[in-house]
């Protein structure tokens, strides 16, 4: 279940990104959703080591209602940090669909150099199988917490 799930959010992006770049109306409709308590939002996925790395890195804004999430499979221990990024950003650490952690508007790193940023969170990584990045402020204005459910899915097919 959970394969044949990464590899619909895979097509999906995949289909999103051909849509978005043809300029095709549409495009956002088909987009992978989060389902964080009662609240959605679409998202871009990040699945390999680049485009984890890259993330949402020179972007200057993010709309309310969308996001990015980093998928980890296997499971694993992560770390992030905001170099090269222009937007404050809330990160919600999801292990198995539940949320586990939450960094309310981390700000953007300034530092010259990467590696002065700092990692969220600081020393050993939180054990994840997803980190969704919305906007910053977003926990707080939804009431995100701790323990609430969050869940991936597609659009239903031909809705727009």
């Amino acid at each position: 279940m959970k394969q044949t799930v990464l590899r619909s959010l895979i097509s999906a992006t995949v289909l999103g990104i051909v849509l978005t770049q043809t300029g095709l109306p549409g495009a956002l409709a088909k987009m992978p959703l989060a389902k964080i308590g009662t609240n959605t939002v679409l998202l871009e996925v990040a699945t390999t080591e680049a485009e984890i790395e890259k993330g949402l890195m020179g972007r200057t804004s993010l709309a309310k209602d969308q996001g990015m999430v980093f998928l980890f499979r296997p499971n694993r221990a992560v770390n992030f940090w905001m170099a090269h990024c222009f937007i404050s950003l809330d990160m919600i650490f999801v292990k198995d669909g539940k949320i586990v952690k939450i960094f309310e508007n981390v700000p953007p790193c300034r530092a010259q150099n990467d590696h002065d940023c700092p990692q969220y969170p600081e020393g050993p990584g939180i054990m994840v199988s997803e980190v969704v990045e919305v906007y910053g402020g977003y926990a707080k204005d939804h009431k995100v917490k701790v323990g609430d459910a969050v869940s991936f899915e597609l659009p239903a097919k031909g809705s727009n």
